[in-house]
């Protein structure tokens, strides 16, 4: 087989609040690299490094907002986030855990530091993707999955390199934990210093990784530092990420979806008239009701 070799190494760009409980680094489509065609149907990463947020009785997040036309995708390495919807969806998301909110046609929600976090401060650092929806899909009805980390599936690597957590796709014969609308792989690498883990991905998927904890050389031939992301080129299926220190890296891979994207704020739809319509419901209410 032939080796998927890096097309970019990204540093973070600079940071932004989303709300005031997010500092994030907008991978993509923030980044001159990666637009919203690049690593679809990935099409944002929003990552929050990791950083301490004092401790405050005041209720910081983004307040309530509507999505349509994609998937929302969050992953908690540090902190604990709390989320509600207008499909009447609620849970917290702790250290480990990851929620998989489908908005499809169309979803009002809310989500903010957890009570009992927030009171007492720490250290936060949480990654947030969206995933684009083939047209068929875009109006589907709206759903919620919430996986901790105990029903993630996992993978145990031999030699004690460490463990993949296995969140959609599969590894290694490992089945992804969230169900998915088209072909994608997501995965948490979870690497002991100097443990080693191979993946393998359809020369066309759409590919990157990033390194959320620690240093990591990618085919024996590129260090990724801390809080970088690296894009692959479209050719070769076989990667080698080795831990240069303990590491903690998130892989993604999907099938790209070739359709017409039309994005305006909350709303990605695949036509211009379809991002108005977005609008037009949303001021009617037809994405539910939810309470500030």
């Amino acid at each position: 087989m032939s080796t998927k070799h890096i097309e970019h190494i990204i540093a973070p760009p600079p940071h932004h609040f989303v709300g005031d409980g997010f500092r994030v680094h907008n991978f993509f489509p923030g980044t001159p690299q990666i637009d919203m065609q690049r690593m679809s149907p990935f099409i944002l990463m929003d990552y929050n490094s990791k950083f301490y947020f004092p401790p405050t009785l005041h209720e910081r997040g983004v307040g309530v907002h509507p999505h349509r036309g994609f998937e929302t995708v969050t992953i908690a390495y540090k902190g604990k986030v709390a989320h509600h919807d207008s499909a009447g969806n609620s849970g917290v998301i702790g250290e480990g855990d990851v929620q998989w909110m489908t908005a499809a046609a169309g979803i009002l929600h809310k989500e903010y530091h957890e009570k009992e976090f927030s009171q007492a401060g720490g250290d936060f650092q949480m990654v947030q993707l969206w995933v684009n929806l083939l047209a068929k899909h875009k109006m589907s009805t709206p759903k919620y999955q919430g996986i901790t980390n105990e029903k993630l599936n996992k993978y145990e690597l031999p030699n004690n390199a460490g463990t993949i957590e296995v969140i959609a796709g599969e590894y290694k014969g490992v089945k992804g934990s969230a169900s998915t609308f088209t072909p994608l792989h997501l995965h948490n690498a979870k690497l002991n210093k100097g443990g080693t883990a191979e993946f393998s991905f359809p020369a066309n998927y759409n590919t990157g990784l990033l390194v959320i904890e620690g240093e990591i050389r990618v085919n024996s031939e590129n260090k990724v530092p801390l809080n970088h992301f690296a894009l692959f080129e479209n050719k070769g299926v076989d990667i080698s990420v080795q831990a240069t220190e303990d590491a903690v890296v998130l892989i993604l891979s999907g099938e790209p979806i070739i359709e017409p994207m039309a994005a305006q704020g909350p709303f990605v739809m695949n036509y211009p008239a379809e991002i108005r319509q977005a609008m037009l419901d949303f001021g009617a209410g037809k994405f539910g009701h939810l309470e500030e």
